[in-house]
């Protein structure tokens, strides 16, 4: 069977949906609760590609491949070129990432995911990427590729289901303004961590600190999130900020209304990546609990916790906490 690799046409819509709606249903099968479909996932999905597609100015850059063999199509890629957060230098310009929303029908010739997958590089590439990204759900099918092209583990999304339901949590509260200064202080060791990890994706911008303090300033304004920040006054142990959830990590046919994202998640506990500081590690355990109990209060049903794949000491955290491992991105340098 011959099968051919192009980039996807507005013919090709309803076929592309078709196949996200397949993949889609691969990860709600297994974890019906984080994975959860949108009740009119068809009509979500046409639609977001659709307007993808036809925009003239998008804020970043997308692309659809497909795999067609016999007139039909049998896989699909989704990349965007990821822009970089202000805090970062990005030196590199924005890394292509492939998305999670790949899929390849079973009776697919057996070189077609490698095909796809390659054919994707060529493509960010030739848009200017020279980071390339990779995501899947844990132990998903397109893993074994990402390895086989060179990629290794960057980032892991932690998930957890049953959300604690407390309220109250001691030397933990509510950031206010005139905490800013500390948590930027905080950050700043948190991003020295990130960068030792992995020095060309997390390379901090020169003016990070100025660029974090204000998205603090602004962040605190905002209705849909919490900030805590732990220790005493003027003395802070680490801080945590709980959010709604992006697409960015769920493809376009689950319902994320219920899920809630602690991204910036520091404290002093775990400033050795190798070994959980065993002082503080019960007050990074609350941070960690007043954040999550956030998203329960607000009506989230899941929480995903952002963790460098290197960064042991808040892995041990983590799986202590209950959380486990859902998504990994994975990275490549294309020179």
């Amino acid at each position: 069977m011959t099968v051919t690799i192009r980039p996807a046409k507005f013919s090709d819509l309803d076929q592309i949906t078709t196949l996200l709606l397949a993949d889609a249903e691969d990860r709600h099968a297994a974890d019906p609760r984080l994975w959860r479909l949108d009740n009119d996932a068809r009509n979500k999905t046409a639609s977001t590609i659709r307007a993808a597609m036809e925009a003239e100015k998008p804020p970043f850059r997308q692309q659809w491949l497909v795999a067609e063999a016999a007139g039909k199509l049998i896989g699909v890629t989704h990349s965007i070129l990821l822009p970089v957060p202000p805090i970062y230098a990005g030196e590199f310009g924005p890394p292509g990432l492939i998305m999670e929303d790949c899929y390849i029908v079973p009776d697919a010739p057996a070189k077609t995911r490698g095909e796809l997958l390659k054919a994707a590089e060529v493509d960010l590439i030739e848009a200017g990427a020279v980071i390339l990204l990779a995501s899947s759900v844990e132990g998903g099918s397109w893993e074994n590729e990402y390895v086989s092209l060179g990629y290794e583990a960057l980032t892991m999304y932690f998930a957890k289901t049953s959300l604690t339901q407390e309220r109250a949590f001691s030397a933990v509260r509510h950031a206010t303004e005139e905490d800013v200064p500390a948590i930027v202080a905080s950050s700043a060791v948190h991003r020295r961590v990130l960068a030792d990890l992995h020095h060309l994706f997390w390379k901090p911008h020169d003016n990070a600190d100025n660029r974090f303090g204000s998205w603090m300033q602004r962040s605190l304004t905002l209705k849909d999130r919490d900030i805590f920040v732990a220790g005493a006054e003027n003395r802070l142990q680490g801080y945590g900020i709980s959010q709604p959830a992006t697409p960015l990590h769920f493809p376009t046919p689950h319902d994320i209304s219920g899920v809630g994202v602690i991204d910036d998640f520091y404290h002093s506990a775990l400033e050795n990546p190798q070994n959980l500081g065993p002082n503080s590690s019960g007050a990074a355990s609350l941070l960690l609990r007043a954040a999550e109990a956030a998203r329960e209060q607000r009506g989230d049903h899941s929480v995903l916790v952002v963790c460098p794949a290197a960064w042991q000491s808040k892995i041990i955290l983590l799986e202590q906490a209950g959380y486990h491992n859902a998504i990994s991105w994975h990275i490549k340098i294309a020179y």
